[in-house]
């Protein structure tokens, strides 16, 4: 509320600008007030004082009286009702002839005592932070997950074990085995590890995937720190925290010649995964990482190759300045890739809470 100085203040502002020639819609708008409410102050008999302040309010008609609110308590409060929700208790005892409120009713006085908490002895819902991690450079972030190929009959899979790089995309790893295992991910995972020479890195490296068994095997879980790699998980029962994996996934099965009635044998599905990620670690301009190669990224190739489509496209410009209505393609270099990045409203929440 605007105190009543700042009002008297504002319509003596106001009034000296009208006499001065000015208009008072203009003088109005200065102040960020309307012509109908610098009227309203101009006219007021009670010293510029908000009226809200001083007005006697009458108590609303259907307000519950004390005893009543007691009531609901007491109820909520009982032996037979502690562990139940008012959406619960309303009910029953609208089955036994008795009705002291409604359900938003009971909520409202619960909460007024304080009294809105977890009821019964199952755990009260946790509300899990997102994982989000940052990658500057190849091999300080993976990520895996295991998906089905379908095999010769209905029922049958083959398991591939896919494993890339937030930072570069490039597939570091894969396997395709007849079976999920923590044990032969747990060994897929050491073989990479040495070829990447993730050994030399000075931070640890972080290996993010879903909550599936392998990925929470005790195997598994048991190799990685014994190599001092750090497990990240996405939230339980959510299918987007690791969006890179499944990404991956999907260009995988929309490839012209995957096989959706299922291949023949394991070693078909194997010489297939083959073929596919020497394409795609080599040929394949992908789109998260301005149109480079993941293994042009993952070797550092890539500032050279943006910056000489910069140059290409400059001269472009400079050779038919007409053609240009705007500035020419973005084509630089991104140097930090995020795993699932915190969204603004996240940030500002956090900013306010600290």
């Amino acid at each position: 509320m605007i105190s009543a100085s700042d009002r008297r203040q504002a319509v003596e502002l106001i009034s000296e600008a009208v006499n001065s020639g000015a208009a008072l819609y203009k003088a109005c708008e200065e102040l960020g007030i309307s012509k109908r409410t610098y009227n309203r102050w101009r006219k007021t008999d009670n010293e510029y004082i908000d009226k809200r302040t001083t007005c006697e309010r009458p108590e609303p008609v259907n307000k519950l009286a004390k005893e009543e609110r007691q009531e609901i308590l007491d109820t909520m409060n009982s032996e037979e009702f502690a562990s139940k929700t008012p959406c619960e208790v309303v009910p029953i005892l609208a089955d036994r002839g008795i009705y002291l409120g409604s359900e938003s009713t009971f909520y409202n006085v619960l909460r007024d005592a304080n009294q809105l908490a977890h009821r019964g002895r199952e755990q009260a819902p946790v509300k899990r932070p997102v994982s989000t991690h940052k990658a500057t450079a190849p091999n300080q972030v993976w990520m895996w997950d295991i998906t089905y190929l379908n095999g010769p009959i209905k029922g049958k899979y083959y398991y591939l074990y896919l494993f890339s790089d937030l930072f570069s995309r490039k597939i570091v790893g894969w396997e395709v085995h007849e079976c999920e295992s923590a044990k032969l991910a747990g060994d897929l995972i050491k073989r990479i590890y040495r070829e990447e020479k993730i050994f030399m890195n000075k931070e640890p490296l972080v290996l993010h995937s879903d909550n599936g068994s392998p990925m929470k095997g005790a195997t598994m879980l048991e190799t990685l720190y014994a190599l001092g790699v750090i497990p990240s998980r996405s939230r339980p029962r959510v299918s987007n925290d690791n969006p890179y994996a499944e990404s991956l996934f999907k260009t995988l099965k929309y490839m012209p010649n995957y096989q959706p009635k299922g291949f023949n044998n394991l070693f078909e599905a194997r010489m297939w995964v083959k073929h596919f990620v020497d394409w795609y670690n080599n040929d394949h301009r992908h789109s998260g990482i301005n149109y480079v190669t993941p293994n042009e990224r993952h070797a550092g190739k890539d500032k050279e190759i943006l910056a000489e489509r910069i140059r290409v496209y400059e001269e472009a410009r400079a050779k038919h300045p007409e053609r240009w209505t705007r500035s020419i393609r973005k084509w630089e270099y991104q140097d930090t890739e995020w795993l699932n990045p915190r969204q603004e409203k996240e940030t500002k929440n956090e900013a306010k809470a600290s």
